[in-house]
């Protein structure tokens, strides 16, 4: 019952991703994609003054786990502070090597649980998180 619950919210943020697409002006972009499977992502991030994401898409192509994972990660850190978010991604990268460590704001994030299973995997879950860590380093970088 719960396995078919999770895969429904995959597929829902697979086929009707949130914050698909492109910001006009992005201050930082990140690109990665995944050799093994084919997968890329493009995740564009907006800061406020106060270092918080007041605006983050994401585009790319792949597998139902990288885009919905992406989806999912959209929704997760929109409108948190830098350190919120980087506390985010270490979170979820421990949540998908097999902690459960997962916050509050990780609702359907939860469901990408069962890919832990599938080591191979994890890198597609995994992706837009590596695409946005690198942007927070670009972003302290800046500082």
């Amino acid at each position: 019952m719960l396995d078919s619950l999770y895969q429904e919210i995959i597929l829902d943020h697979y086929r009707n991703p949130r914050n698909f697409g492109s910001i006009e002006n992005p201050q930082v972009i990140a690109r990665f994609d995944n050799p093994s499977c084919g997968d890329e992502i493009e995740v564009q991030v907006v800061l406020n003054d106060a270092q918080c994401v007041c605006e983050i898409k994401f585009q790319g192509r792949g597998c139902a786990i990288s885009q919905a994972s992406a989806s999912m990660m959209t929704e997760a850190i929109q409108g948190k502070h830098v350190d919120e978010v980087k506390t985010l991604i270490e979170g979820f990268q421990g949540f998908m090597m097999g902690q459960d460590c997962l916050e509050d704001d990780f609702d359907d994030l939860e469901a990408l649980e069962g890919v832990r299973k599938f080591p191979v995997r994890i890198k597609c879950a995994t992706l837009a998180w590596t695409a946005l860590s690198h942007i927070l380093k670009e972003v302290k970088a800046k500082e």
